[in-house]
């Protein structure tokens, strides 16, 4: 059974426009984080920030290509097993990752995004997980997004400290 799942993903239309259905979901989850959310560079550039804070232009070309590589994992993913567990688990940190620039820049509330981006950090993690167990190559995918969520978790908590 598990043989035809994956025959029939591979090498027709239907599979591609999946994939451009993954990468629509990405750009919607983009998009609603930006809703409501106008000037974030120059937001982040008024705070007070740690001396390894990166600069604002830096954030634009590193979430184009986080995106795409969360949109191809979901896409590897589905591919193998359709939607289950595993795209469950993506779809709740993609959730997560829309919420966290409203609540970072929209409400000013540093604190309680730094408390979302500790869950979407640990959705994630799941994800990866879960994404390991059906799609090796797909995991690895995720793993510079959970590096850079990391990253913006001690950034997230360094300018919570610095502006509170």
């Amino acid at each position: 059974m598990e043989i035809t799942r994956i025959d029939r993903r591979t090498g027709t239309a239907r599979t591609w426009w999946v994939l451009l259905g993954f990468g629509a979901a990405v750009a919607v989850a983009a998009a609603i984080g930006g809703l409501g959310v106008a000037g974030t560079r120059d937001e982040y550039a008024s705070l007070q920030q740690p001396a390894w804070a990166p600069p604002g232009w830096l954030f634009g070309p590193v979430w184009t290509v986080l995106y795409a590589l969360i949109a191809v994992a979901g896409w590897l993913v589905w591919r193998r097993v359709g939607f289950g567990p595993a795209l469950w688990a993506w779809t709740v940190q993609l959730v997560l990752n829309a919420i966290w620039t409203p609540l970072f820049f929209g409400a000013g509330r540093y604190g309680l995004a730094f408390a979302e981006i500790v869950l979407m950090w640990l959705a994630i993690a799941v994800t990866v997980v879960a994404f390991w167990r059906v799609s090796r190559p797909a995991a690895a995918l995720l793993l510079p997004y959970w590096a850079w969520v990391t990253f913006a978790a001690a950034l997230n908590f360094s300018i919570w400290q610095l502006n509170s």
